[in-house]
């Protein structure tokens, strides 16, 4: 399928973008190629062929959703390089 210049000027003062006359004919000719690929698409039979909602299928293992206390707090912030015993101290960054 043919594009015109003119058709993918229309398309980009849609779209909202000032494009130069130079890269009109461009556009053009990558649009036509788009609506050919869309021609070939549309002539697939796709009769009896399952929807296919994603590229890969596959099952989600799933697990009970129970909380396990796997570290000790204090061995978690002795491995910090400054903490007050509760919370990781670390230096302001946001002024104010």
């Amino acid at each position: 399928m043919t594009f015109t210049p003119d058709q993918a000027a229309r398309v980009a003062a849609l779209a909202r973008l000032r494009l130069p006359e130079d890269k009109l004919e461009h556009l053009a000719a990558q649009m036509g190629d788009i609506l050919s690929y869309m021609d070939t698409l549309t002539a697939c039979d796709t009769q009896g062929v399952e929807p296919l909602y994603g590229p890969v299928e596959h099952d989600t293992p799933l697990r009970m959703d129970v909380a396990v206390k796997t570290f000790q707090r204090a061995d978690i912030l002795s491995q910090a390089p400054e903490s007050d015993g509760t919370f990781f101290v670390v230096p302001k960054i946001v002024a104010g």
